[in-house]
């Protein structure tokens, strides 16, 4: 099973995903710096939002408007339950074009769900949906190369590129490293990418 079978398998197991994800917000060091470089009360695109908790939680509960967007009906299904003055969108991330730009991206364990096709070509996504100046963060592999999980009993897909090949994609779109860590042991051994669109300054100035 690859990349293609993630929306099902998500979809079938989402009250299990739900009951299993970890509320403790171990994410928070790298969310407060995301966070840091968005205006108070700013708009947050979060790609792969889940059940909206607990990041997207935490996001709304510090001011900002999210915007979720999500490919699993269940998981949508709760986003609007749990927050519904927020907006939660059942799209898929692939081919996103909302016609309006944010002040903050986000792909926390989402992306690194894509194959490395869709991984290279979901820069211009996020790219047009960055305001000059927004923050992108996302999750990755520590290195080029495909792994397989396990959730349910079912396979769970994860694919990375290299880290330079990232950095050349960030540059090609217009964004720049800001923080970066392989393997965080501080937020569970992610890796963790943070950059900023170019053009703070023009916004900040205009």
């Amino acid at each position: 099973m690859g990349a293609e079978n993630i929306i099902g398998l998500y979809e079938r197991h989402a009250a299990a995903f739900d009951a299993q994800r970890d509320r403790r917000l171990f994410e928070a060091a790298w969310l407060g710096r995301f966070t840091a470089l968005i205006p108070p009360g700013g708009a947050v695109l979060d790609l792969g939002c889940g059940m909206a908790e607990p990041i997207a939680a935490h996001l709304i509960g510090s001011g900002f408007g999210v915007t979720g967007v999500d490919s699993a009906p269940s998981l949508i299904a709760l986003c609007r339950a749990r927050f519904p003055g927020q907006e939660w969108l059942l799209a898929d991330m692939r081919c996103l074009d909302l016609g309006r730009r944010f002040d903050g991206l986000l792909a926390w364990d989402s992306f690194f769900h894509l194959d490395h096709a869709d991984q290279r070509a979901i820069f211009a996504v996020f790219a047009r949906h960055a305001a000059p100046g927004a923050a992108l963060m996302f999750t990755s592999g520590p290195s080029d190369g495909v792994a397989m999980g396990c959730f349910e009993g079912e396979v769970l897909y994860h694919a990375s590129l290299s880290p330079i090949e990232y950095r050349r994609l960030l540059v090609r779109h217009g964004f720049a490293v800001v923080a970066h860590r392989t393997e965080d042991p501080e937020c569970g051994g992610r890796t963790v990418w943070l950059a900023r669109r170019e053009g703070a300054q023009a916004a900040s100035a205009g």
